[in-house]
Protein backbone atom coordinates (compact mmCIF):
# COMPACT_ATOMS: atom_id res chain seq x y z
CA UNK A 1 0.00 0.00 0.00
CA UNK A 2 1.76 3.15 -1.17
CA UNK A 3 0.74 6.68 -0.26
CA UNK A 4 1.45 10.23 -1.35
CA UNK A 5 2.14 13.15 0.98
CA UNK A 6 1.66 16.66 -0.42
CA UNK A 7 3.03 19.66 1.51
CA UNK A 8 2.75 23.33 0.46
CA UNK A 9 5.44 25.98 0.29
CA UNK A 10 5.21 28.80 2.80
CA UNK A 11 6.29 32.40 3.27
CA UNK A 12 7.13 33.30 6.86
CA UNK A 13 7.50 36.46 8.95
CA UNK A 14 4.96 38.48 6.89
CA UNK A 15 6.68 41.73 7.73
CA UNK A 16 6.52 42.26 11.52
CA UNK A 17 5.55 38.67 12.41
CA UNK A 18 9.15 37.54 12.87
CA UNK A 19 9.40 33.77 13.44
CA UNK A 20 5.65 33.60 14.09
CA UNK A 21 3.40 34.43 11.09
CA UNK A 22 3.33 32.56 7.79
CA UNK A 23 1.17 31.93 4.74
CA UNK A 24 0.88 28.62 2.84
CA UNK A 25 1.38 28.80 -0.93
CA UNK A 26 0.13 26.44 -3.64
CA UNK A 27 3.57 25.19 -4.72
CA UNK A 28 4.17 21.69 -3.46
CA UNK A 29 6.56 19.02 -2.35
CA UNK A 30 5.13 15.58 -3.17
CA UNK A 31 6.55 12.45 -1.60
CA UNK A 32 5.41 8.96 -2.61
CA UNK A 33 6.27 6.25 -0.09
CA UNK A 34 6.16 2.52 -0.81
CA UNK A 35 6.31 0.45 2.41
CA UNK A 36 8.57 -2.55 1.97
CA UNK A 37 10.32 -1.06 -1.05
CA UNK A 38 14.06 -0.63 -1.43
CA UNK A 39 14.38 2.33 -3.79
CA UNK A 40 15.03 5.89 -2.65
CA UNK A 41 15.11 8.64 -5.26
CA UNK A 42 15.17 12.43 -5.03
CA UNK A 43 13.88 14.70 -7.75
CA UNK A 44 16.86 15.51 -9.95
CA UNK A 45 15.85 19.17 -9.91
CA UNK A 46 16.04 19.44 -6.12
CA UNK A 47 19.44 20.87 -5.13
CA UNK A 48 20.04 20.65 -1.38
CA UNK A 49 23.26 22.72 -1.67
CA UNK A 50 25.13 20.15 0.39
CA UNK A 51 22.53 20.30 3.17
CA UNK A 52 21.03 17.42 5.09
CA UNK A 53 18.14 15.41 3.70
CA UNK A 54 15.37 16.78 5.89
CA UNK A 55 12.82 14.26 4.62
CA UNK A 56 15.00 11.46 5.99
CA UNK A 57 15.55 13.38 9.22
CA UNK A 58 11.80 13.87 9.62
CA UNK A 59 11.18 10.17 9.03
CA UNK A 60 13.70 9.17 11.68
CA UNK A 61 12.30 11.70 14.16
CA UNK A 62 8.78 10.36 13.66
CA UNK A 63 9.98 6.80 14.30
CA UNK A 64 11.75 7.98 17.46
CA UNK A 65 8.62 9.86 18.55
CA UNK A 66 6.52 6.70 18.16
CA UNK A 67 9.20 4.36 19.49
CA UNK A 68 8.91 2.07 16.46
CA UNK A 69 11.54 1.29 13.76
CA UNK A 70 10.96 2.47 10.19
CA UNK A 71 11.61 -0.74 8.31
CA UNK A 72 12.25 -0.87 4.56
CA UNK A 73 10.65 1.60 2.19
CA UNK A 74 10.85 3.09 -1.28
CA UNK A 75 10.73 6.86 -1.66
CA UNK A 76 10.19 9.18 -4.61
CA UNK A 77 9.91 12.96 -4.48
CA UNK A 78 8.82 15.75 -6.76
CA UNK A 79 9.54 19.31 -5.62
CA UNK A 80 8.03 22.53 -6.93
CA UNK A 81 9.47 24.55 -4.04
CA UNK A 82 12.81 26.26 -4.75
CA UNK A 83 15.42 25.41 -2.13
CA UNK A 84 17.09 28.20 -0.12
CA UNK A 85 14.80 30.94 -1.43
CA UNK A 86 12.79 31.72 1.72
CA UNK A 87 9.81 29.61 0.67
CA UNK A 88 9.70 26.97 3.37
CA UNK A 89 11.37 24.12 1.48
CA UNK A 90 12.94 22.82 4.70
CA UNK A 91 9.64 22.91 6.60
CA UNK A 92 7.87 21.10 3.77
CA UNK A 93 10.55 18.40 3.77
CA UNK A 94 10.37 18.00 7.55
CA UNK A 95 6.56 17.73 7.57
CA UNK A 96 6.58 15.26 4.69
CA UNK A 97 9.23 13.19 6.43
CA UNK A 98 7.39 13.20 9.75
CA UNK A 99 4.16 12.04 8.18
CA UNK A 100 5.92 9.43 6.04
CA UNK A 101 7.86 8.10 9.02
CA UNK A 102 4.74 7.91 11.17
CA UNK A 103 2.82 5.99 8.52
CA UNK A 104 5.71 3.58 8.00
CA UNK A 105 6.59 3.05 11.64
CA UNK A 106 3.26 3.38 13.37
CA UNK A 107 0.67 2.89 10.66
CA UNK A 108 -0.98 6.23 11.41
CA UNK A 109 -0.70 9.91 10.59
CA UNK A 110 0.70 12.24 13.22
CA UNK A 111 -1.85 14.69 14.60
CA UNK A 112 -1.68 18.40 13.80
CA UNK A 113 -0.36 19.09 17.29
CA UNK A 114 2.33 16.41 16.94
CA UNK A 115 3.41 17.66 13.52
CA UNK A 116 3.74 21.25 14.72
CA UNK A 117 5.45 20.41 17.99
CA UNK A 118 7.89 17.79 16.67
CA UNK A 119 8.44 19.67 13.40
CA UNK A 120 9.08 22.93 15.24
CA UNK A 121 11.66 21.19 17.41
CA UNK A 122 13.44 19.84 14.31
CA UNK A 123 13.55 23.24 12.57
CA UNK A 124 13.99 25.37 15.69
CA UNK A 125 10.88 27.48 15.07
CA UNK A 126 7.40 26.62 13.86
CA UNK A 127 6.27 29.46 11.60
CA UNK A 128 6.78 27.67 8.27
CA UNK A 129 5.92 24.33 9.87
CA UNK A 130 2.53 25.67 10.97
CA UNK A 131 1.63 26.95 7.50
CA UNK A 132 2.80 23.69 5.91
CA UNK A 133 0.60 21.69 8.29
CA UNK A 134 -2.50 23.89 8.57
CA UNK A 135 -2.64 25.84 5.30
CA UNK A 136 -3.91 29.41 5.04
CA UNK A 137 -2.35 32.10 7.23
CA UNK A 138 -0.97 30.89 10.54
CA UNK A 139 0.61 32.05 13.77
CA UNK A 140 3.00 29.92 15.84
CA UNK A 141 4.70 30.36 19.19
CA UNK A 142 7.10 28.40 21.36
CA UNK A 143 6.02 27.64 24.93
CA UNK A 144 7.71 25.95 27.87
CA UNK A 145 6.11 22.68 26.79
CA UNK A 146 6.60 22.90 23.02
CA UNK A 147 5.25 24.66 19.94
CA UNK A 148 1.64 25.76 19.48
CA UNK A 149 0.03 27.15 16.33
CA UNK A 150 -3.33 28.12 14.87
CA UNK A 151 -4.76 29.17 11.53
CA UNK A 152 -5.64 32.88 11.44
CA UNK A 153 -7.48 32.84 8.11
CA UNK A 154 -8.07 30.41 5.27
CA UNK A 155 -8.64 33.03 2.56
CA UNK A 156 -7.15 36.29 1.29
CA UNK A 157 -8.81 38.82 -1.03
CA UNK A 158 -5.41 39.43 -2.70
CA UNK A 159 -3.11 37.20 -4.74
CA UNK A 160 0.36 36.37 -3.46
CA UNK A 161 2.98 37.53 -5.96
CA UNK A 162 6.55 36.33 -5.53
CA UNK A 163 9.77 37.61 -6.98
CA UNK A 164 12.08 34.59 -6.68
CA UNK A 165 15.75 35.41 -7.36
CA UNK A 166 17.81 32.85 -9.22
CA UNK A 167 20.52 32.95 -6.56
CA UNK A 168 20.09 31.11 -3.26
CA UNK A 169 20.36 32.54 0.24
CA UNK A 170 20.80 30.77 3.54
CA UNK A 171 19.04 31.29 6.84
CA UNK A 172 22.21 31.24 8.96
CA UNK A 173 23.62 34.12 6.90
CA UNK A 174 20.38 36.11 7.09
CA UNK A 175 20.29 35.63 10.87
CA UNK A 176 23.94 36.64 11.26
CA UNK A 177 23.18 40.25 10.28
CA UNK A 178 20.46 40.67 12.93
CA UNK A 179 21.34 42.67 16.06
CA UNK A 180 21.60 40.83 19.38
CA UNK A 181 19.60 43.59 21.05
CA UNK A 182 16.78 45.81 19.81
CA UNK A 183 15.33 48.97 21.29
CA UNK A 184 12.13 48.92 23.28
CA UNK A 185 10.66 51.30 20.71
CA UNK A 186 11.34 48.88 17.84
CA UNK A 187 10.07 45.88 19.79
CA UNK A 188 6.89 47.75 20.71
CA UNK A 189 6.39 48.84 17.09
CA UNK A 190 6.53 45.25 15.89
CA UNK A 191 4.18 43.96 18.59
CA UNK A 192 1.57 46.54 17.62
CA UNK A 193 1.98 46.01 13.90
CA UNK A 194 1.75 42.23 14.23
CA UNK A 195 -1.51 42.54 16.15
CA UNK A 196 -2.91 44.91 13.53
CA UNK A 197 -1.71 42.70 10.69
CA UNK A 198 -3.55 39.68 12.07
CA UNK A 199 -6.79 41.65 12.16
CA UNK A 200 -6.14 43.19 8.74
CA UNK A 201 -5.54 39.81 7.13
CA UNK A 202 -8.61 38.28 8.73
CA UNK A 203 -10.78 41.24 7.70
CA UNK A 204 -9.24 41.81 4.28
CA UNK A 205 -8.49 45.42 5.24
CA UNK A 206 -6.07 46.70 2.58
CA UNK A 207 -5.40 50.07 4.22
CA UNK A 208 -4.56 48.44 7.53
CA UNK A 209 -2.25 45.92 5.83
CA UNK A 210 -0.28 48.79 4.28
CA UNK A 211 0.43 50.22 7.74
CA UNK A 212 0.91 46.91 9.50
CA UNK A 213 3.40 45.24 7.13
CA UNK A 214 6.24 47.52 8.21
CA UNK A 215 8.99 45.82 10.23
CA UNK A 216 11.84 47.01 12.44
CA UNK A 217 13.34 43.75 13.69
CA UNK A 218 14.75 42.03 10.62
CA UNK A 219 14.00 43.63 7.25
CA UNK A 220 16.09 46.82 7.73
CA UNK A 221 19.12 44.63 8.44
CA UNK A 222 18.49 41.97 5.82
CA UNK A 223 17.93 44.65 3.17
CA UNK A 224 21.71 45.06 3.07
CA UNK A 225 21.94 41.44 1.89
CA UNK A 226 19.10 41.84 -0.60
CA UNK A 227 19.25 45.30 -2.21
CA UNK A 228 16.32 44.39 -4.48
CA UNK A 229 13.95 44.10 -1.49
CA UNK A 230 12.96 47.69 -0.74
CA UNK A 231 12.87 48.91 -4.37
CA UNK A 232 10.53 46.03 -5.31
CA UNK A 233 8.21 46.70 -2.37
CA UNK A 234 8.15 50.42 -3.17
CA UNK A 235 7.48 49.95 -6.90
CA UNK A 236 4.74 47.39 -6.25
CA UNK A 237 3.08 49.71 -3.73
CA UNK A 238 2.99 52.50 -6.30
CA UNK A 239 1.10 50.17 -8.64
CA UNK A 240 -1.50 48.99 -6.15
CA UNK A 241 0.08 46.17 -4.14
CA UNK A 242 -1.51 46.03 -0.70
CA UNK A 243 1.74 45.13 1.05
CA UNK A 244 5.12 43.51 0.61
CA UNK A 245 7.86 41.91 2.66
CA UNK A 246 10.87 39.65 2.58
CA UNK A 247 9.76 36.03 2.37
CA UNK A 248 11.28 34.18 5.28
CA UNK A 249 15.03 34.74 5.40
CA UNK A 250 15.05 35.75 1.71
CA UNK A 251 15.93 36.36 -1.00
CA UNK A 252 12.34 36.01 -2.31
CA UNK A 253 10.01 39.00 -1.97
CA UNK A 254 6.32 38.43 -1.21
CA UNK A 255 3.71 40.92 -2.40
CA UNK A 256 -0.04 40.92 -1.85
CA UNK A 257 -1.72 42.21 -5.00
CA UNK A 258 -5.37 42.73 -6.05
CA UNK A 259 -6.25 40.58 -9.07
CA UNK A 260 -6.88 43.63 -11.27
CA UNK A 261 -3.32 44.91 -10.62
CA UNK A 262 -1.61 41.53 -10.97
CA UNK A 263 -0.46 41.89 -14.60
CA UNK A 264 0.81 45.44 -14.15
CA UNK A 265 2.71 44.66 -10.96
CA UNK A 266 4.20 41.49 -12.46
CA UNK A 267 5.48 43.36 -15.51
CA UNK A 268 6.83 46.21 -13.42
CA UNK A 269 8.71 43.88 -11.05
CA UNK A 270 10.25 41.98 -13.96
CA UNK A 271 11.40 45.27 -15.49
CA UNK A 272 12.77 46.55 -12.19
CA UNK A 273 14.66 43.33 -11.53
CA UNK A 274 16.29 43.71 -14.94
CA UNK A 275 17.25 47.30 -14.11
CA UNK A 276 18.74 46.13 -10.80
CA UNK A 277 20.54 43.28 -12.58
CA UNK A 278 18.89 40.67 -10.35
CA UNK A 279 18.02 37.48 -12.20
CA UNK A 280 14.82 35.80 -11.11
CA UNK A 281 11.23 35.13 -11.99
CA UNK A 282 7.79 36.27 -10.92
CA UNK A 283 5.32 33.68 -9.67
CA UNK A 284 1.69 34.11 -8.65
CA UNK A 285 0.67 30.99 -6.71
CA UNK A 286 -2.70 30.79 -5.06
CA UNK A 287 -3.03 30.54 -1.30
CA UNK A 288 -2.99 26.92 -0.15
CA UNK A 289 -5.99 26.24 2.09
CA UNK A 290 -5.42 22.62 3.12
CA UNK A 291 -1.87 22.24 4.41
CA UNK A 292 -0.38 18.77 4.39
CA UNK A 293 -2.51 16.14 2.65
CA UNK A 294 -2.00 12.37 2.76
CA UNK A 295 -3.56 10.16 0.11
CA UNK A 296 -3.63 6.38 0.12
CA UNK A 297 -2.80 5.64 -3.51
CA UNK A 298 -4.42 2.22 -3.41
CA UNK A 299 -7.72 3.98 -2.69
CA UNK A 300 -7.27 6.71 -5.31
CA UNK A 301 -9.87 6.77 -8.12
CA UNK A 302 -8.75 5.09 -11.34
Amino acid sequence: MSFEIRVPASSANLGPGFDSLAVALAMYLRVVVDPGGTRSARDAGTDLFGGEDLIAIGMRRAAEHLGVPLGDYGLETDAQIPVARGLGSSAAAIVAGLQAGALLAGGRELSVRELIDVGGAVEGHADNIAAAVLGGITAAIETDTGFVAAQIAAELPWRPLLFVPASAAFTHVARSVLPRRVTLRDASANVGRTALLVKALRDGDAELVRWAMDDRLHQPYRAQLFPHLLPIIERAGELGAVGGCLSGAGPTVLLLVPDEQLAAVSAAIEALASELDVRGDVRTPELDREGVVVQNLSEAPA
